[in-house]
């Protein structure tokens, strides 16, 4: 068994759909607004933006924007392969995706890791992603297999204290 720690996590999640679009759930701007961002847009290392629905290449730059967070994240794609692996810079460590066709199901296999291990980063990248990857994984899978969305988009929880750590779907 590995060992716990504060500077990793993995969640993992079995969905019923084809690779292709669990891929494109992920990688493309259009695919990864659809379930779990409001607006994502990718930026080819040439300066250009990329289309909707054309897969990010590793070298691109992201800009990602939630539903009911004011903030944004601003990354680089480290890794993608076009078919069943993306790695991203994230939160001040790194993001990767991994989806492993097992017949019935893929296998979708989030680790984040490289997290720093001060307090603040235990409790905001390790607690407070591993927390959102877990309900946003379970969006997924309900959007996926069911056509239903899990997160919040109707109320506005922004000027809700803690509203972050408190609300499962936000």
């Amino acid at each position: 068994m590995s060992k716990l720690t504060f500077d990793c996590f993995t969640k993992k999640i079995f969905i019923k759909a084809p690779i292709e679009k669990l891929y494109w759930s992920w990688g493309t701007a259009e695919g990864i607004s659809s379930w779990f961002l409001s607006n994502a847009t990718y930026t080819s290392a040439s300066g250009e933006e990329r289309k909707p629905n054309e897969n990010t290449q590793a070298g691109d730059s992201y800009l990602w924007k939630w539903h009911n967070w004011d903030g944004q994240e601003a990354g680089n794609v480290l890794k993608a392969n076009g078919k069943d692996f993306l790695e991203i810079s994230f939160a001040d460590s790194k993001v990767s995706v991994e989806l492993e066709d097992h017949k019935k199901a893929i296998l979708v296999t989030l680790k984040q890791h490289e997290i720093p291990t001060d307090d603040e980063s235990k409790l905001n990248i390790h607690h407070g992603c591993s927390n959102g990857w877990t309900f946003w994984l379970a969006n997924l899978k309900a959007y996926l297999e069911h056509g239903i969305l899990l997160n919040e988009i109707e109320f506005d929880l922004r000027n809700i204290p803690l509203s972050g750590f408190e609300f499962v779907n936000m």
